[in-house]
């Protein structure tokens, strides 16, 4: 068994075992190791291609561009549907579920497509319909306006939001008011939490 470094996350120990073996197949390919969001991930040409990790009830790994992939055997799933667009996720419920040669066979389809280029463009965020309360509250305002319209696409978004979120009056009222300063200095709703 090969060890993993203590600076990996496992996110559930009991798979170490496991992700040793899948480390050990994925070596045996011409991906670069690094250590990304605390876990595994290789790469080819800095560019990365598949990560491994684990959970309380399965271990994966993560094809970054999976969406590429043929996938004949459908063992890959999208976690997270309408939100992922590229990644896809091979999980494996026990250790006997690890096919190496098939393995291999994803791991080198996949550094195919990225040596072709095959990526997916991602799209331009466009802003949401502006609330009845924050159209009015920026009408009213013209300084309140110009700083809300030199907020980013995305900050802006954040901010509508957060208010069409309440689903009462009061709340959205009580929400505009705690925003303004905010969008008066120019900071997003959530950047405090952003390093």
């Amino acid at each position: 068994m090969l060890n993993l470094p203590d600076n990996y996350v496992l996110m559930e120990p009991s798979w170490k075992q496991e992700l040793s073996l899948l480390k050990s197949i994925i070596q045996k390919t011409e991906l670069k190791e690094t250590v990304k969001w605390g876990i595994p991930v290789f790469t080819y040409n800095g560019q990365n291609i598949v990560g491994i990790a684990g959970f309380k009830s399965f271990f994966a790994l993560w094809f970054y561009n999976g969406i590429f992939l043929k996938d004949p055997n459908k063992v890959l799933i999208n976690a997270q549907e309408g939100v992922t667009k590229a990644l896809r996720q091979w999980r494996f419920p026990s250790g006997e579920d690890i096919d190496e040669k098939l393995i291999l066979d994803y791991i080198e389809e996949a550094i195919e497509n990225e040596k072709q280029g095959k990526k997916i463009k991602p799209q331009k965020k466009q802003i949401l319909p502006l609330p009845e309360l924050l159209g009015e509250a920026l009408d009213k305002d013209p300084s309140f306006k110009e700083k809300f319209i030199q907020l980013s696409l995305g900050k802006q978004n954040e901010y509508i939001e957060h208010l069409i979120s309440a689903k009462q009056e009061a709340t959205q009222l009580s929400r505009l008011e705690k925003i303004k300063p905010l969008v008066m200095e120019g900071k997003g709703l959530h950047d405090k939490y952003k390093k």
